[in-house]
Protein backbone atom coordinates (compact mmCIF):
# COMPACT_ATOMS: atom_id res chain seq x y z
CA UNK A 1 0.00 0.00 0.00
CA UNK A 2 1.36 3.23 -1.03
CA UNK A 3 1.39 6.21 1.92
CA UNK A 4 1.85 10.01 1.83
CA UNK A 5 5.63 9.78 2.33
CA UNK A 6 6.50 7.52 -0.45
CA UNK A 7 8.48 8.54 -3.78
CA UNK A 8 6.46 6.84 -6.69
CA UNK A 9 3.29 8.18 -7.85
CA UNK A 10 0.35 5.11 -8.84
CA UNK A 11 -3.05 5.34 -10.82
CA UNK A 12 -5.06 2.57 -11.09
CA UNK A 13 -7.98 2.26 -13.26
CA UNK A 14 -10.88 -0.40 -14.50
CA UNK A 15 -9.58 -2.70 -16.75
CA UNK A 16 -10.56 -2.60 -20.39
CA UNK A 17 -12.15 -5.09 -22.26
CA UNK A 18 -16.23 -4.33 -20.70
CA UNK A 19 -15.56 -5.73 -17.04
CA UNK A 20 -16.97 -3.62 -14.96
CA UNK A 21 -15.20 -2.35 -11.66
CA UNK A 22 -15.57 -4.59 -8.93
CA UNK A 23 -16.99 -7.45 -10.88
CA UNK A 24 -13.88 -9.43 -9.60
CA UNK A 25 -14.72 -8.88 -5.88
CA UNK A 26 -15.70 -12.49 -4.27
CA UNK A 27 -19.53 -12.91 -3.13
CA UNK A 28 -20.57 -13.98 0.18
CA UNK A 29 -23.72 -16.24 0.19
CA UNK A 30 -26.89 -15.12 1.67
CA UNK A 31 -29.22 -17.07 4.23
CA UNK A 32 -31.75 -19.19 2.05
CA UNK A 33 -34.79 -16.68 3.12
CA UNK A 34 -32.99 -13.52 2.18
CA UNK A 35 -32.77 -12.16 -0.94
CA UNK A 36 -29.43 -10.35 -0.85
CA UNK A 37 -25.87 -9.82 0.62
CA UNK A 38 -23.22 -7.60 0.88
CA UNK A 39 -19.92 -7.89 -1.43
CA UNK A 40 -17.32 -8.28 1.13
CA UNK A 41 -15.24 -4.80 1.73
CA UNK A 42 -18.00 -2.94 -0.42
CA UNK A 43 -20.90 -0.82 -0.10
CA UNK A 44 -22.21 -2.30 -3.65
CA UNK A 45 -25.26 -4.96 -3.24
CA UNK A 46 -25.26 -8.06 -4.51
CA UNK A 47 -28.71 -9.38 -6.11
CA UNK A 48 -29.55 -12.75 -6.45
CA UNK A 49 -32.60 -12.48 -8.76
CA UNK A 50 -30.05 -10.67 -11.24
CA UNK A 51 -26.65 -12.31 -10.34
CA UNK A 52 -25.47 -8.15 -10.30
CA UNK A 53 -24.71 -5.54 -8.42
CA UNK A 54 -26.04 -2.02 -9.25
CA UNK A 55 -22.93 -0.79 -10.68
CA UNK A 56 -22.54 -4.01 -12.24
CA UNK A 57 -26.06 -3.77 -14.04
CA UNK A 58 -25.68 -0.51 -15.06
CA UNK A 59 -22.22 -1.66 -16.97
CA UNK A 60 -24.07 -4.04 -18.83
CA UNK A 61 -26.99 -1.71 -19.72
CA UNK A 62 -24.68 0.81 -21.12
CA UNK A 63 -22.18 -1.63 -22.59
CA UNK A 64 -19.33 1.35 -20.52
CA UNK A 65 -16.77 0.58 -18.78
CA UNK A 66 -16.41 3.00 -15.69
CA UNK A 67 -12.52 4.41 -15.08
CA UNK A 68 -11.86 5.50 -11.51
CA UNK A 69 -8.72 6.49 -11.07
CA UNK A 70 -6.22 7.01 -7.79
CA UNK A 71 -3.61 9.04 -7.47
CA UNK A 72 -0.88 8.90 -4.65
CA UNK A 73 1.26 11.54 -5.13
CA UNK A 74 4.83 12.02 -4.06
CA UNK A 75 6.27 13.48 -1.38
CA UNK A 76 7.93 16.42 -2.81
CA UNK A 77 10.16 18.16 0.02
CA UNK A 78 12.07 21.81 -1.13
CA UNK A 79 15.59 22.62 0.87
CA UNK A 80 14.96 25.29 3.54
CA UNK A 81 15.99 26.82 6.48
CA UNK A 82 19.47 27.37 6.07
CA UNK A 83 21.28 30.95 6.02
CA UNK A 84 23.98 31.18 3.53
CA UNK A 85 27.14 31.70 5.81
CA UNK A 86 26.56 28.87 8.00
CA UNK A 87 29.33 27.78 8.81
CA UNK A 88 29.72 23.34 7.90
CA UNK A 89 29.27 21.35 11.14
CA UNK A 90 31.81 18.67 11.93
CA UNK A 91 31.04 15.14 11.12
CA UNK A 92 32.74 11.64 11.65
CA UNK A 93 30.89 9.06 9.41
CA UNK A 94 31.56 5.72 7.56
CA UNK A 95 31.96 5.13 4.41
CA UNK A 96 30.03 1.51 3.51
CA UNK A 97 32.53 0.90 0.58
CA UNK A 98 35.47 0.72 2.04
CA UNK A 99 35.02 0.91 5.59
CA UNK A 100 36.92 4.43 6.26
CA UNK A 101 35.95 7.23 8.36
CA UNK A 102 35.78 10.62 7.29
CA UNK A 103 35.90 13.72 8.91
CA UNK A 104 35.06 17.27 7.95
CA UNK A 105 38.65 17.80 8.62
CA UNK A 106 39.57 15.35 5.63
CA UNK A 107 38.75 18.33 3.55
CA UNK A 108 40.32 21.00 4.69
CA UNK A 109 42.99 21.67 2.01
CA UNK A 110 40.19 22.41 -0.60
CA UNK A 111 38.74 25.69 -1.38
CA UNK A 112 35.62 24.34 -1.67
CA UNK A 113 33.44 21.43 -0.42
CA UNK A 114 30.17 19.98 -1.91
CA UNK A 115 27.91 18.17 0.47
CA UNK A 116 25.11 16.33 -1.11
CA UNK A 117 22.38 14.68 1.14
CA UNK A 118 21.16 11.38 -1.19
CA UNK A 119 19.99 7.93 -0.76
CA UNK A 120 19.62 4.72 -3.12
CA UNK A 121 15.94 4.60 -3.41
CA UNK A 122 14.80 8.14 -4.18
CA UNK A 123 13.05 8.66 -7.66
CA UNK A 124 14.82 12.39 -7.63
CA UNK A 125 17.79 11.34 -7.02
CA UNK A 126 17.71 8.27 -9.29
CA UNK A 127 16.91 11.06 -11.49
CA UNK A 128 20.29 12.59 -10.99
CA UNK A 129 22.65 9.88 -10.15
CA UNK A 130 24.80 9.45 -13.68
CA UNK A 131 24.73 13.53 -14.32
CA UNK A 132 25.85 13.85 -10.78
CA UNK A 133 28.84 11.27 -11.18
CA UNK A 134 30.16 13.23 -14.46
CA UNK A 135 29.48 16.84 -12.73
CA UNK A 136 32.08 15.46 -9.75
CA UNK A 137 34.53 14.34 -11.87
CA UNK A 138 34.79 17.31 -13.78
CA UNK A 139 35.09 19.56 -10.91
CA UNK A 140 36.86 17.54 -8.67
CA UNK A 141 39.49 17.83 -11.24
CA UNK A 142 39.84 21.36 -10.41
CA UNK A 143 39.85 21.31 -7.32
CA UNK A 144 36.35 20.96 -5.31
CA UNK A 145 36.00 18.72 -2.60
CA UNK A 146 32.74 16.28 -3.00
CA UNK A 147 31.02 13.88 -0.07
CA UNK A 148 27.74 12.42 -0.20
CA UNK A 149 25.39 11.40 3.16
CA UNK A 150 22.72 9.27 3.67
CA UNK A 151 20.64 9.75 6.41
CA UNK A 152 17.60 7.52 5.79
CA UNK A 153 16.38 5.09 8.81
CA UNK A 154 17.09 1.32 7.59
CA UNK A 155 14.19 0.62 9.90
CA UNK A 156 11.74 1.70 7.47
CA UNK A 157 13.61 1.75 4.34
CA UNK A 158 16.37 -1.15 4.68
CA UNK A 159 17.09 -0.43 0.69
CA UNK A 160 18.73 2.55 1.77
CA UNK A 161 20.75 0.86 4.28
CA UNK A 162 24.52 0.67 3.94
CA UNK A 163 25.50 -2.95 2.31
CA UNK A 164 23.34 -1.52 -0.33
CA UNK A 165 24.92 2.03 -0.51
CA UNK A 166 28.32 0.17 -0.98
CA UNK A 167 26.72 -1.81 -4.03
CA UNK A 168 25.65 1.69 -5.54
CA UNK A 169 28.75 3.35 -4.75
CA UNK A 170 30.34 0.71 -6.79
CA UNK A 171 27.95 -0.04 -9.62
CA UNK A 172 27.88 3.85 -10.37
CA UNK A 173 31.24 4.37 -9.29
CA UNK A 174 31.10 7.31 -7.07
CA UNK A 175 34.28 9.53 -7.17
CA UNK A 176 33.48 10.68 -3.99
CA UNK A 177 32.98 8.57 -0.58
CA UNK A 178 28.99 7.93 0.13
CA UNK A 179 28.86 8.30 4.18
CA UNK A 180 26.00 6.63 5.97
CA UNK A 181 24.46 8.95 8.88
CA UNK A 182 23.22 6.21 11.09
CA UNK A 183 22.16 8.26 13.83
CA UNK A 184 20.67 10.88 11.75
CA UNK A 185 22.81 13.85 13.91
CA UNK A 186 24.87 15.13 10.81
CA UNK A 187 21.89 15.40 8.69
CA UNK A 188 20.09 17.44 11.57
CA UNK A 189 22.87 19.57 12.15
CA UNK A 190 22.92 20.56 8.35
CA UNK A 191 19.04 21.14 8.24
CA UNK A 192 18.94 19.03 5.86
CA UNK A 193 15.48 17.79 4.92
CA UNK A 194 15.39 16.56 1.21
CA UNK A 195 17.24 13.99 -1.36
CA UNK A 196 18.72 15.00 -2.97
CA UNK A 197 20.19 18.17 -1.44
CA UNK A 198 23.02 20.28 -2.19
CA UNK A 199 25.52 22.40 0.21
CA UNK A 200 27.91 24.28 -1.19
CA UNK A 201 30.99 25.70 0.92
CA UNK A 202 33.52 28.05 0.13
CA UNK A 203 36.96 28.24 2.20
CA UNK A 204 39.44 31.19 2.16
CA UNK A 205 42.36 30.51 3.75
CA UNK A 206 42.44 29.05 7.54
CA UNK A 207 38.42 30.19 7.98
CA UNK A 208 36.27 27.65 8.32
CA UNK A 209 33.78 26.31 5.17
CA UNK A 210 31.06 29.08 4.87
CA UNK A 211 28.01 28.60 2.86
CA UNK A 212 27.74 30.23 -0.71
CA UNK A 213 25.13 27.74 -1.95
CA UNK A 214 22.16 25.97 -1.30
CA UNK A 215 20.10 25.29 -3.95
CA UNK A 216 18.58 22.79 -6.91
CA UNK A 217 21.39 20.68 -9.34
CA UNK A 218 18.64 22.18 -12.37
CA UNK A 219 15.04 22.75 -13.57
CA UNK A 220 14.81 18.63 -14.32
CA UNK A 221 12.50 16.52 -12.56
CA UNK A 222 12.02 12.67 -13.10
CA UNK A 223 8.69 13.36 -15.19
CA UNK A 224 9.02 16.95 -16.72
CA UNK A 225 11.07 16.07 -19.73
CA UNK A 226 13.23 19.00 -18.99
CA UNK A 227 16.99 17.76 -19.96
CA UNK A 228 19.30 17.93 -17.22
CA UNK A 229 22.26 20.19 -17.44
CA UNK A 230 23.10 20.49 -13.99
CA UNK A 231 23.47 24.71 -14.19
CA UNK A 232 22.53 25.82 -11.59
CA UNK A 233 25.19 23.51 -9.79
CA UNK A 234 27.63 24.16 -11.65
CA UNK A 235 27.38 27.85 -12.40
CA UNK A 236 27.86 28.14 -8.15
CA UNK A 237 31.00 25.51 -8.30
CA UNK A 238 32.20 27.97 -10.94
CA UNK A 239 32.20 30.90 -9.23
CA UNK A 240 33.64 29.44 -5.76
CA UNK A 241 36.37 28.05 -8.18
CA UNK A 242 37.29 31.15 -10.00
CA UNK A 243 36.34 33.30 -6.87
CA UNK A 244 33.69 35.09 -7.90
CA UNK A 245 30.99 35.54 -5.72
CA UNK A 246 27.98 33.38 -5.65
CA UNK A 247 24.11 34.86 -6.77
CA UNK A 248 22.03 34.68 -3.66
CA UNK A 249 19.22 34.09 -5.57
CA UNK A 250 18.74 30.21 -5.72
CA UNK A 251 15.78 28.22 -6.29
CA UNK A 252 15.60 25.23 -3.44
CA UNK A 253 16.21 21.86 -4.15
CA UNK A 254 13.57 19.77 -4.39
CA UNK A 255 13.15 15.83 -3.40
CA UNK A 256 12.01 12.92 -1.72
CA UNK A 257 12.10 13.62 2.54
CA UNK A 258 14.88 12.73 4.30
CA UNK A 259 13.18 9.20 6.17
CA UNK A 260 13.66 10.03 9.78
CA UNK A 261 13.44 7.23 12.80
CA UNK A 262 10.25 6.14 13.51
CA UNK A 263 9.24 8.83 16.11
CA UNK A 264 11.62 10.96 15.38
CA UNK A 265 9.88 13.75 14.63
Amino acid sequence: MATATTCTALSVASTAGGACLFSHLPRTLAKTNMSATRIVSSKWIYSSKTGLNPLQRECAIKKTVPTRKLQVRAARTESQGVSLGFRAPSFELPEPLTGKTWKLEDFEPYPALLVMFICNHCPFVKHLKKDIVKLTNFYMKKGLAVAAISSNSVATHPQDGPELMAEDAKILNYPFPYLFDELQEVSQDFGAVCTPEFFLFKKDGRRPFELVYHGQYDDSRPSNNVPITGRDLSLAIDCVLSGQPVSQVQKPSVGCNIKWHPGAK
